[in-house]
């Protein structure tokens, strides 16, 4: 009997500390190797932007720009409201591959600055919890994009909003529960619901306010 007792304590001791390293790796080794992966990524984009320019004048125009590769960045992201260090790689799509790098751009959206609804979806939680503080976000509130050649400051109009993952007229050209009511210029973020759960969705809609080019300097809302 002495020895089934122990028998069953050093299991549940094992699976105890099974359970506490399983934890440890998804609070903190995932969020770790994630930072190093969207580092990566926005160094490649820097590397990128730092070559020179084909000469105007191509097939693409900038009413109608070049596709975005699959998988690939191709901005980069900062929100102030969730600190003056934060900024996130954009990719092109939303597969789990995808997200584990960055934040992804729902590939049947606008693109960026363009007329439109440009989507970007983000974890809330792992994989360098990019949206951890989604919530905080409020009217007013900038998110500020780059494509290396100009700044896109958008303004938040209405969210954090509570919905369904089925509810996929977030992201439409003009959603349908955004306030907007005609054609424009829009931005929307979607991220998972509750923190550690994904059995709703939090939306926030914002409209172009601004650009600039880069050599024009920082936007208003990048400066400290």
């Amino acid at each position: 009997m002495r020895v089934i007792v122990r028998t069953v304590s050093e299991l549940c001791i094992t699976v105890g500390s099974l359970i506490v390293l399983f934890v440890v790796y998804v609070l903190f080794w995932t969020g770790v190797q994630a930072d190093g992966v969207m580092d990566d990524q926005i160094d490649l984009l820097r590397e990128e932007w730092s070559k020179p320019r084909p000469p105007a004048g191509g097939t693409a125009s900038p009413e109608k720009p070049a596709p975005y590769a699959e998988g690939r960045p191709f901005a980069i992201m900062y929100i102030p409201r969730l600190g003056f260090t934060w900024n996130k790689p954009v990719l092109e799509g939303t597969a789990t591959g995808t997200l584990k790098k960055g934040l992804g751009h729902y590939a049947e959206t606008a693109q960026l600055g363009q007329r439109g609804n440009f989507a970007v979806a983000g974890h809330r939680r792992t994989y360098g919890d990019p949206f951890k503080d989604f919530p905080e976000l409020r009217r007013g509130d900038a998110v500020v994009l780059t494509d290396g050649t100009t700044w896109f400051t958008y303004r938040i109009d209405k969210g954090p909003y509570k919905t369904v993952p089925s509810d996929i007229e977030v992201i439409d050209p003009v959603p349908r529960t955004s306030g907007y009511t005609r054609s424009g210029r829009y931005l929307t973020l979607t991220t998972c619901e509750p923190e550690w759960g994904h059995s709703h969705r939090l939306i926030v809609w914002a409209h172009l306010d601004s650009t600039q080019p880069v050599e024009a300097g920082k936007p208003e809302a990048l400066r400290r």
